[in-house]
């Protein structure tokens, strides 16, 4: 990924990456994004973008494994965090969905990734202390609550399902408000091009549609114009 086409993604929001995949590849049919409502920390910030970093926890129950054990997990975890390729996206399943408790992403978690480098998080868990968190540092998550349970890590780097969206270690993640997708790797070299082919013919839609003398006429042949640039 080039730090031009970071530079795109970071400002466009996810229901244009998707888009603009399905323009990369010239058909309709993808399908690795999530399913279901999301909620943002930070919905006015820059999209989400970068290299997953994947973990699962668990909360509910207090763990079984001896507690030497959930401490080093907890500090390999955090190395493994803090040692991620650049850009980078924490992607953390949680175990417990649909019933999560544990709100792993407060006010310190927040504040210790973005130290650490990295984008964001995405999760189907639970995140709390939206006033405190760090300012550039957005997360979508599954739901807000006030406790952490009994959260502790469970696996590092393993494939993990979010909203019904599967992602592996590295996998190029964009996540905003509207949810999450990964970016196939064969269209990168040409989605910077595909965003900005997507955004030029929406404008054939979108400017007369604006205007005051819009009419039927009117939108009949913006769409086969709009029709038109697509084929």
């Amino acid at each position: 990924m080039t730090p031009s086409l970071l530079k795109v993604l970071r400002a466009v929001d996810t229901p244009t990456v998707c888009n603009a995949i399905e323009v990369a590849q010239g058909k309709r049919g993808f399908d690795a994004f999530t399913r279901g409502t999301v909620l943002c920390s930070s919905p006015h910030e820059l999209a989400i973008v970068g290299y997953a970093r994947t973990a699962k926890i668990a909360a509910v129950l207090p763990p079984s494994e001896a507690p030497e054990v959930i401490k080093k997990r907890r500090m390999d975890y955090y190395k493994y965090m803090a040692s991620a390729p650049m850009p980078a996206v924490a992607v953390v399943e949680d175990l417990d969905f649909p019933d999560c408790i544990g709100a792993y992403w407060g006010e310190i978690n927040t504040t210790v990734h973005k130290g650490f480098g990295l984008s964001g998080t995405l999760t189907n868990g639970v995140m709390r202390d939206l006033s405190d968190n760090p300012a550039g540092y957005p997360v979508v998550a599954g739901s807000i609550g006030p406790s952490h349970g009994f959260v502790h890590v469970k696996e590092i780097g393993t494939p993990i399902k979010i909203f019904g969206m599967q992602v592996i270690e590295g996998d190029l993640v964009h996540a905003d408000r509207h949810g999450a997708v990964v970016i196939p790797e064969e269209v990168i070299k040409t989605l910077e091009s595909s965003i900005e082919k997507l955004l030029t013919t929406e404008q054939l839609i979108l400017k007369p549609a604006r205007e005051a003398l819009f009419d039927f006429e009117t939108f009949e042949k913006a769409w086969a114009d709009f029709e038109n640039s697509r084929t």
